[in-house]
This record gives C-alpha cells, structure tokens and sequence, in this order.
C-alpha cells in the first residue's frame, strides 16, 4: 500500500492506494504550530481507524503548498513508516511538458492534478482546483501545461466579505431559492454559488476563445461540489484526481530507481 499526502492551506488530505485502487481518504486540519510527532500520531489514528498496519504501507509521496510544515509531515510519515517519503520538488520526474514563464512557479498540487488529468482526460482540457483558492490549469493538445488563473477561493471570498461589511454574518452553501435573493442571506448564497459558477463558465469561455478549441473541463477540491452544480458547461467532478496524480507520479520514480 502507498500512503500520499497533500498539504493544502486549510487541509491535509490523505489517501491510501492498494496497487491502483483508492482504499480510503482521509482529512486533517493543516496547522502550522504542530510538532512531527502530533502529525504522526494523526496519521497513525487515520490508518488505525480504517485498520491499517503500519507494516502495510510500502511507501508514502508528499505534495505541498504550505513549506513550512512540508519537513514536518515528511518527518512524521517517515518515523511511522521507517522509511524515506518521496516529496514532490524540482528534481521529481513527472512526465509534464510545463511550458509557463517559469515551470518552477506551478504548485504541487496543480502538478499532480495535471499529470493525473492529462493522462485520464481527452486534451485540450482545464483543471479547476477548487480549495483555498480557485485555480485553472490548462493543458493544450500537445500535453503541454500552458498556463492558468488563480483567483480567491469561495471561503476566502465568504469570509473576506463577513469580516468587513459588519451586518452580514456567515451563511451556509445552501442552494437559494433563485438567483434574484429576496433576503439578505439569499442574496450572499446566491452572489457566492451562481457568482461563482458564472466565473468559472466565463473563463472557460475566454479559454476557450484563445485556445480556438473545446476544452474537456475537470473540477476538484473541497469546494467544487458546491458550485459545480450552478455551472452552465459541461464539467466533470472528480474528487479523487490529485490524489491520483501523486500516486502516478510515485510509481513513476520509484520504476527510475
């Protein structure tokens, strides 16, 4: 079994695979004052909890957007494990063509969406990882990673709007009633689900327009599943394809060694 971990700025999600089948994930919170020690033992009561012995898992892949806790993941997994986690860094074979200003600057979790997406999903194609923030990641026909946007989060945008207009209090992502609120919080609902989901048809239209082709569209993370369903286009919910994604990149480098 192979243990792979993604750190996000608000979750850590974990996922244990026997051969290519996804056994079970898992969430924690992502807190940056916590010890090697504190993760393993949330680690360790994660594989408890669906009875898994340590001395089942072969293997353990870490991708991560908070550095400063990366050490400290890879740290714990290893003491749990008694054997070196692979991290996805520079130097990692991925089998990406990242052709972006700078390859280095694409984050490790759009790296593994896309090597899982480019390899499952008819091309040209977009990823909308939807977590702390919303991001595009477009691959062309060629299998090359062109570029992308990144704007705030649904949450972010919730929570920015609570905290600085002092009458709206936090809401639910409840489906409204319509898209014309009739009340305060149907208002926000609708603004946070149909705003979005009008972003996101929006830019798939510009990509689209710039490209001169259809694009197959995949949306991931904790939030798509709230906004998805507002979408005007035709976009494919996969909740699993990051997790997917390391696990390829895993048995990718370790074919190498």
């Amino acid at each position: 079994m192979i243990l792979v971990v993604d750190i996000g700025n608000s979750t850590i999600i974990c996922g244990l695979f026997e051969e290519d089948r996804i056994r079970f994930t898992g969430r924690l919170s992502t807190r940056t004052q916590k010890t090697d020690l504190e993760y393993a033992l949330d680690i360790k009561n994660l594989l408890e909890l669906y009875r898994v012995k340590f001395s089942q898992v072969k293997g353990c892949i870490i991708s991560s957007v908070v550095p400063q806790i990366t050490d400290i993941v890879r740290v714990a997994t290893e003491k749990l494990f008694g054997r070196e986690t692979m991290v996805l860094k520079p130097g990692i074979k991925t089998g990406l063509n990242i052709v972006m200003d700078n390859p280095a600057e694409l984050g490790a979790d759009r790296v593994a969406d896309a090597v899982a997406a480019s390899n499952e999903y008819p091309l040209p194609l977009t990823i909308i990882d939807m977590g702390t923030a919303t991001t595009f990641s477009v691959i062309d026909k060629d299998k090359r990673v062109v570029g992308g946007a990144i704007f705030p989060g649904v949450r972010v945008s919730l929570d920015a709007l609570t905290e600085h207009a002092s009458k709206l209090s936090g809401i639910s992502l409840e489906k409204p009633r319509s898209v014309i609120g009739h009340n305060t919080e149907e208002c926000m609902r609708s603004g946070v689900l149909y705003g979005n989901a009008s972003l996101i048809d929006g830019m798939i239209d510009r990509m689209e327009d710039e490209l001169g082709e259809p694009l197959t569209v995949i949306a991931t993370g904790g939030n798509a599943e709230h906004v998805i369903p507002y979408c005007r286009h035709k976009v494919i919910h996969d909740e699993t394809l990051l997790l997917r994604g390391l696990k390829r990149i895993y048995d990718r480098n370790c074919e190498r060694r």
